[in-house]
C-alpha cells in the first residue's frame, strides 16, 4: 500500500524521537539500577519497553505504507542525578507530544486515520502515563525533599 510520502516521513521522524526515548531511558533506568533506586529503576525500564512498542508500531505502519523507517536515533544527553534525569525524561515526553499533536493534524489533513489512531494511542501514553508520572516525581521532590525522595526510592 502507498501512503502519503508526508506522513511517511513524519513517522520517520517519530520513530527517531522514539528511539531516542527509548535510549534515554535506558541509560536513566540502569544508572538508577546502579545507584540502588529500585522503584525508579523498574519504573524507567518499563518506559523504555513502551517506548520501543511505540517506536516499533510505527515502524510497521511505515514499512505498510511503502517507506523505509529511519533508524537513527536523534540525538540526546542523559542526566546524571535523579532530579537532572526526571526534568530530562519530562523534557523528552513534552517534545514527543508536540511532535505527536503535530501527527495527528497531518494524517487527519491526509485522511490517514489509521495512522491517526496509532498516534492518538500514543499520545494518551505520552500524557496519561508518562508525562503525568514524571510531574509527579518531580512534585515529590519538592514536597519531600530530594533526600527522603531517593530514600523512598532505594526500596
Amino acid at each position: 500500500m502507498q501512503g502519503n510520502p508526508q506522513v511517511v516521513d513524519y513517522l520517520k521522524q517519530l520513530v527517531r524521537g522514539e528511539l531516542a526515548a527509548r535510549d534515554q531511558y535506558f541509560i536513566h533506568s540502569r544508572l538508577y539500577e546502579d545507584q540502588g533506586f529500585v522503584k525508579l529503576y523498574t519504573r524507567l525500564d518499563h518506559e523504555m519497553q513502551e517506548e520501543t512498542q511505540h517506536a516499533d508500531a510505527l515502524i510497521r505502519r511505515i514499512l505498510m505504507l511503502g517507506g523505509v523507517p529511519d533508524m537513527r536515533p536523534n540525538d540526546f544527553t542523559p542526566g546524571l542525578t535523579v532530579p537532572e534525569m526526571l526534568r530530562k525524561d519530562l523534557a523528552t515526553e513534552y517534545e514527543v507530544r508536540a511532535a505527536l499533536q503535530q501527527g495527528i493534524a497531518l494524517c487527519e489533513s491526509a485522511s490517514d486515520y489509521v495512522s491517526r489512531d496509532m498516534l492518538l494511542a500514543q499520545l494518551r501514553d505520552t500524557e496519561e502515563d508518562h508525562a503525568y508520572w514524571l510531574e509527579k516525581q518531580i512534585g515529590l521532590i519538592d514536597l519531600m525533599g530530594l533526600q527522603n525522595y531517593l530514600q523512598a526510592q532505594a526500596s
